[in-house]
């Protein structure tokens, strides 16, 4: 039995009033939550919302402040992430928990090895791991490091170390983040697959779409609280949108149309290799430049090259008609053009500093002299961009790497800014964030453009590029393979038949 009927009937997995609590903050207040066998629940929320505390408790990360945890019923204890395997609970986080170094077949079974006077038993973890794979119906070479498997495959080694721990309940956190759209098909094919198996599923994601295309039902977390849990088939994308941010978007995708001038940034003949082949291109004032194409397309190498994070083989940049020698992200910098990188996390935030740090990182000669940092106008330089870009932060001095997605992207953006960047690239700007963040962050490129700014915006969510967009470029295998002039005319078909070559 699926669906919403099945929930209620016989719920294989309970929470009822969770309660957490942190120093200064109330996590959790009250939380219910129930799975039926053979269920995809989604659960959503902006960031912040709760839904990392609550896998958290689920998965004995974090022991609740008060409520219950029932499987098929039975209250359990969950102290400790031992104490949810035992329960039938695999957790399966955005950010794998696998070794590198070990084959599929070691990091399926690390931890629990089956072992006769000492030696592990390596041909039966082999076939045991094989059978799993042909479960899931994956085939996965077993004997391969997992750090050197694709994303995708790495998914399937985390989904069977769950099955090998007879998981009943498996929570997936953002499992569609990092792979291709081909990939997150197959993957709701095993997550179909896995339901008629009696499992049920957990699907926590920020991607709309995906949540109409695979739950059953869906569970709202609001800054800590239940707002309302609904089959699938009663809610509309808008009345989604509205429970998770507490008020009506009467667009998603809030596009404003400003005159467009004349090119700003040029590109000509770029390559590098087979990842960047004669790839052409003009960005114009007060123009926001989508720049989309299938993973491994090569949209992320082409922005590295105008950045200078790469060195380029062949190609010239002009800016404002000036022709740039670019060797490296200094001399990008020192011209206006700057790159929101798509994982701020390790290339764009130093996340053990403070926000006020990173943001004076990139304007540091500004904010000091004979080596000493000015840090009163550090503070008002950043304090004027935690309040026109409503950066959320209790105090300046606050770890970068404890902000939610959306406000590391304005801190990012805060320190760019500040350098008067003219041309700005954000290589997939909303990956891992929130609705509601998601909208504030358009808001921003529509600023920037209407100030005369440059802006490329690259991503594979291709609603967002048409609801975005002035103008698009598809690319596939490192080149261009088509523009998009009139773009409200262009449907998600189009820019697919351009990505596939």
């Amino acid at each position: 039995m699926t669906g919403a009927a099945a929930a209620i009937e016989a719920p294989l997995l309970q929470m009822r009033g969770i309660d957490k609590s942190f120093p200064g903050v109330h996590a959790l207040r009250g939380i219910d939550l129930s799975l039926a066998a053979g269920e995809v629940l989604a659960l959503l929320g902006e960031n912040g919302a709760g839904k990392s505390t609550l896998i958290k408790v689920l998965g004995g990360a974090h022991r609740p402040d008060g409520g219950s945890i029932l499987i098929n019923g039975t209250p359990v204890d969950i102290d400790s992430p031992a104490d949810a395997l035992r329960a039938g609970i695999g957790i399966i986080y955005q950010e794998f928990n696998l070794v590198p170094d070990l084959g599929a077949w070691e990091n399926i079974f690390l931890g629990r090895e089956r072992s006769v006077a000492g030696f592990i038993r390596r041909g039966e973890e082999r076939r045991r791991a094989r059978e799993l794979f042909d479960r899931i119906g994956v085939r996965v070479p077993v004997d391969a490091p997992c750090g050197s498997l694709p994303v995708a495959h790495q998914q399937i080694v985390e989904i069977a170390k769950a099955l090998s721990q007879e998981a009943r309940v498996l929570v997936m956190d953002e499992p569609s983040a990092a792979i291709t759209p081909t990939e997150v098909e197959h993957l709701f094919n095993i997550i179909r697959d896995l339901r008629t198996q009696g499992i049920g599923i957990i699907y926590i994601s920020h991607r709309l779409d995906e949540i109409f295309e695979i739950a059953d039902r869906v569970t709202v977390l609001r800054d800590g609280e239940h707002v309302g849990t609904a089959p699938i088939a009663g809610l509309t994308r808008q009345r989604m949108i509205e429970m998770m941010v507490g008020r009506r978007i009467e667009n998603e995708f809030p596009k404003h149309h400003h005159p467009i001038g004349e090119a700003r940034l040029a590109v000509r003949g770029l390559a590098r290799g087979e990842a960047v082949r004669d790839v052409s291109f003009e960005v114009r004032r007060g123009e926001v430049l989508g720049l989309t194409g299938l993973v491994g397309a090569g949209r992320t190498e082409t922005a590295r090259l105008v950045f200078g994070a790469d060195r380029r083989d062949a190609g010239t940049i002009t800016l404002d008609g000036m022709p740039l020698d670019i060797r490296n992200p200094r001399d990008a910098i020192r011209h206006g053009i700057c790159l929101l990188t798509e994982d701020r996390k390790s290339q764009g935030l130093v996340l053990g500093l403070s926000v006020r740090e990173n943001f004076g990182l990139p304007n540091l000669p500004e904010f000091s002299a004979a080596g000493v940092v000015h840090r009163g106008r550090e503070r008002d330089a950043f304090d004027r961009f935690v309040d026109s870009l409503r950066i959320k932060i209790p105090h300046r001095e606050q770890a970068a790497g404890n902000l939610s997605g959306g406000n590391q992207q304005k801190v990012v953006l805060a320190k760019w800014l500040q350098r008067n960047a003219e041309v700005v690239i954000f290589d997939e700007p909303t990956r891992g964030i929130d609705v509601g963040a998601k909208y504030e962050i358009y808001l921003l490129l529509n600023e920037l453009a209407r100030a005369g700014k440059a802006v490329i915006m690259i991503s594979s969510e291709l609603p967002e590029v048409l609801g975005m967009s002035d103008r698009i470029l598809v690319m596939h295998e490192g080149r261009i393979t088509g523009t998009i002039e009139d773009v409200p005319a262009a449907s998600q078909q189009d820019l697919m038949t351009l990505a596939v070559g």
